[in-house]
């Protein structure tokens, strides 16, 4: 038997909006955006594992059960770009950590981790 990673589903109130950040914030390409109510981005269009971004009708209310790490070169560099693009600053409890958490513009949080070493 064998399993490929497809894609992380992303609920959401505005899926093609959201859809479109995250894809400006990773420098990915939306791939399937025919539905209004459904959104797929990818980091190319023969690339997987993609966001899909399914619209529901609740508000999210709660932190996440699961998020995305990111690694980038520079921490701050990029903080500063995701923060310049819409993203917030968001305390889930973390305290003072070597990571930065972020929320996206529908609230869901995120990691920057620091450099590799």
């Amino acid at each position: 038997m064998s399993l490929e990673w497809e894609q992380v589903n992303v609920d959401a109130a505005r899926p093609g909006e959201l859809a479109r950040w995250w894809a400006d914030a990773l420098g990915w390409v939306v791939v399937s955006d025919a539905d209004d109510d459904e959104f797929e981005i990818r980091p190319a269009p023969d690339r997987l594992p993609g966001l899909l971004f399914v619209r529901v009708p609740e508000a999210k209310t709660v932190k996440n059960r699961l998020h995305l790490d990111f690694r980038p070169d520079d921490q701050s560099a990029e903080v500063d770009r995701l923060l310049a693009l819409g993203a917030r600053r968001a305390d889930v409890g973390q305290g003072e950590q070597s990571w930065v958490v972020l929320a996206d513009p529908e609230g869901n949080e995120f990691c920057v981790l620091s450099a590799r070493t």
